[in-house]
């Protein structure tokens, strides 16, 4: 079985963020970056059916060099193989577009995507996969298993989850849940000096077209100034949460 696992490499959440050029670019000084989240619980899945089904894995993320220690991170963990799409992409579409080139040429069995990033959250990027593709798709997904060329997972849905069969091959939106966190595979030295061996080849990018473009990042308006009210005070109180604040 050939896995294809797509990586974004996103800052990690405890960076600051800051803008520049008028608010119209992203300030990359400073900040850490990390696999995205959603992404890993994925890759360490696919590991497992590495080690369970012997199935190849591979990685790959659309951006430039500096993605490309993500990716190296990812081979530590047990991915086979590794390829970085050489461009800045502009949208979500862009990116399914070269994913989609990609993987016409190298017909993987199952594609695991995070369901969406944690910078810019779009949540697109596995369904337009699977549509340009023509795969089956199955998005928030918490539990995978294969047998065959069929493949078994449960999805979470409002109220519950759902569990759903599909032939292969498949795309889907990873969560946690598919693994837990205390399940992630931390590099060993081991692994670190092996991804050091293992393949990381760059492709050069086919024609594409953004359906969309950032014109201004704008920061969440700082939280107001706290009001402290004494025990005693409840009259005080409810005339705040009243007149103020407008919640009763």
């Amino acid at each position: 079985m050939k896995i294809l696992v797509c990586i974004s490499h996103v800052p990690d959440t405890t960076s600051k963020i800051n803008f520049v050029e008028g608010d119209t670019l992203f300030d990359k000084n400073g900040v850490q970056f990390v696999i995205n989240p959603n992404d890993e619980f994925g890759l360490t899945r696919a590991v497992w059916f590495q080690q369970k089904q012997q199935a190849e894995v591979t990685v790959i993320t659309v951006g430039d060099a500096s993605c490309e220690p993500t990716l190296r991170k990812c081979l530590a963990i047990g991915a086979n193989r590794a390829f970085r799409v050489d461009l800045q992409p502009s949208d979500g579409f862009e990116v399914a577009q070269q994913l989609s080139a990609h993987c016409k040429e190298e017909n993987y069995d199952l594609i695991i995507a995070g369901r969406e990033s944690i910078d810019y959250n779009g949540a697109m990027v596995p369904g337009m996969l699977s549509a340009l593709l023509g795969y089956n798709f199955v998005t928030n997904c918490m539990a995978l298993e294969i047998a065959g060329g069929t493949a078994k997972a449960s999805r979470e849905i409002d109220g519950g989850i759902e569990t759903v069969s599909c032939e292969l091959p498949l795309v889907i939106g990873a969560q946690k849940g598919l693994v837990e966190e205390k399940d992630l595979i931390i590099p060993n030295m081991r692994g670190i000096m092996q991804a050091r061996q293992k393949s990381l080849s760059v492709l050069t990018p086919v024609e594409s077209d953004a359906k969309s473009s950032i014109s201004k990042y704008e920061k969440p308006a700082p939280k107001g100034e706290v009001k402290l009210v004494e025990p005693d005070q409840i009259d005080q109180l409810i005339d705040l949460l009243h007149y103020e604040a407008k919640v009763i």
